[in-house]
């Protein structure tokens, strides 16, 4: 039996889709025709199908949009992970937290380990997560945010800048505690914990320990009451084995097409 192929939409119908803002559905329409002719579907299931690919086209396309505004790798996704890698860490505690129950919990991920692991990419995956939830992310490596809050002092837009990332439903800090912080980074840093804390979730990659982190920042009552914080309604994620990185090393014959991308602490 030989499948009829896409039917040609009609002009009419192609003005009238654009004109309510569903010219995307033509993309598949035709194919959606087809196959609604050679199932013989009734008329309420194929307007239940071709809505429902718009809604799924939506939504990734609003996911897009949301994780290009947190800044996160396009190349860090869950999908994109490979689990072949020689890393070892409690998966039964990953596959929770990529159900993100703990951002509606309102709770905190610490990933540590050593360098190269794949700790990067396992927080990109989370924010990933979330921005297909409609939920608002932002991620930024620690030091470069707090060399930016400390900027926006100069042309008073700090406080605009911090209340971006207390309201986030998900912050994603990247290499946390890796530098030494000074009295204005260290009250930063207690500034957003606390505001963020039993109110939105943050998720933390670090290549130390949190007993570690007290002497990295400046002003160690400041510091203790953050980490105290951050850990109290924090899971805690250790990944060790070897280095992830290794495994996007080029080789002969094996040509990247001119790219290369970067792959997490």
């Amino acid at each position: 039996m030989t499948t009829p192929g896409p039917i040609a939409v009609s002009p009419e119908l192609k003005a009238v889709l654009r004109r309510l803002k569903l010219g995307k559905m033509l993309d598949t329409l035709p194919e959606r025709l087809a196959l609604a002719r050679q199932n013989h579907l009734p008329h309420h299931d194929f307007l239940e199908l071709v809505l429902s690919d718009e809604i799924t086209r939506r939504d990734r396309a609003g996911a897009e949009v949301r994780a290009r505004a947190a800044r996160l790798d396009p190349a860090m996704t869950i999908e994109r992970w490979d689990d072949t890698a020689k890393v070892r860490f409690d998966r039964d505690l990953w596959g929770e937290l990529t159900t993100l129950r703990f951002v509606e919990d309102t709770a905190n991920v610490l990933i540590l380990g050593p360098v190269g692991v794949g700790k990067t990419f396992m927080a990109s995956a989370l924010g990933h997560v979330a921005c297909r939830r409609a939920r608002t992310v932002h991620f930024e490596r620690s030091d470069r945010m707090l060399k930016r809050l400390k900027a926006s002092r100069l042309d008073l837009s700090h406080e605009a800048e911090m209340r971006k990332l207390i309201r986030v439903d998900l912050l994603v800090v990247d290499d946390f505690c890796l530098q030494a912080m000074d009295p204005t980074e260290t009250a930063d840093v207690y500034e957003i914990v606390v505001e963020r804390h039993r109110r939105a979730s943050t998720v933390i990659t670090s290549n130390r320990e949190p007993v570690e982190w007290l002497a990295v920042m400046a002003d160690p009552l400041l510091a203790q009451s953050a980490i105290d914080r951050l850990q109290s309604a924090a899971y805690e994620l250790v990944v060790e084995g070897e280095s992830y990185r290794k495994r996007e090393k080029p080789t002969a014959g094996q040509p990247n097409n001119g790219t290369r991308r970067r792959r997490g602490s």
